[in-house]
């Protein structure tokens, strides 16, 4: 297959795997703005030429949208090949051309952010460990810090302490943190607080726009994070059915 590396070139044109309608669609102008930004900070958006998605998305680790310590790694922000292209190496290549290009860059080596058990929106812990990822940290109530050091004497990355501090000053209600690294928020944000507004539930989004804002984030995972209360819910971006559902869910007393 033939990958193609994204570039502010041949941004307007080139489809972004996970959102691949056109570019008056709200998910792609929010991601493709976003990644704008970005391309100039050292971002590597590398995709296959398909319909569909199979890419890998990564930028120097002082610059990423997540409250992480590793400077002088390579941070994996997006890692994501779909069923269909599974079976063909795709994979392999894709973290293969990362692995290269970090390390022709001098750096320390790989770190992203994945999980104790595969969940959606993260990298596959099982297949990362047996590419040689290790934990280099972990941060309640799932999440780890996963890291492929390129020499034994690289310096451990680590959260920032702001993920291990219980959040305070969030208002009543449900408090949703979210980025445009992923183009979905910008669709599902605004249909969750219409939803919860419909059903006289107070809901505040934070809409993340920094790197600065992002790396003091209180969740490791910044492109959604829901929290009901100060208690945080989940990560995995929700649908307006869904929402309902975690609403009812809650209604019923069970744990969200």
């Amino acid at each position: 297959m033939e990958f193609i590396k994204l570039t502010h070139e041949n941004l307007e044109n080139e489809h972004i795997c996970c959102a691949i309608s056109n570019n008056t669609d709200v998910q792609v102008m929010a991601k493709k703005a976003w990644l704008s930004e970005r391309l100039d900070e050292g971002l590597v958006f590398l995709k296959g030429n398909v319909r569909g998605k199979c890419m890998i998305e990564y930028l120097p680790a002082e610059y990423a949208w997540s409250p992480v310590d590793a400077d002088g790694y390579t941070f994996i922000d997006c890692f994501w090949v779909s069923g269909q292209f599974k079976g063909h190496g795709y994979s392999n290549q894709l973290l293969g051309e990362c692995i290269r290009d970090s390390q022709e860059k001098g750096k320390k080596g790989l770190v992203v952010l994945s999980s104790r058990k595969k969940m959606g929106f993260l990298s596959d812990p099982q297949y990362l460990q047996h590419k040689g990822f290790a934990v280099a940290d972990t941060a309640a109530p799932y999440f780890e810090l996963l890291y492929l050091p390129f020499s034994p004497d690289a310096d451990k990355p680590r959260f920032k302490p702001c993920v291990h501090r219980t959040v305070q000053g969030l208002s009543a209600g449900f408090t949703l943190f979210y980025t445009n690294q992923c183009p979905f928020p910008a669709k599902y944000a605004p249909l969750l607080e219409a939803t919860a507004r419909e059903s006289g539930i107070p809901f505040h989004t934070v809409h993340i726009t920094s790197t600065e804002q992002a790396q003091s984030a209180p969740c490791p995972f910044t492109t959604f994070a829901l929290y009901d209360n100060g208690k945080f819910v989940t990560h995995e971006i929700l649908s307006a059915s869904k929402f309902k559902k975690l609403l009812s869910g809650l209604n019923d007393g069970d744990p969200a």
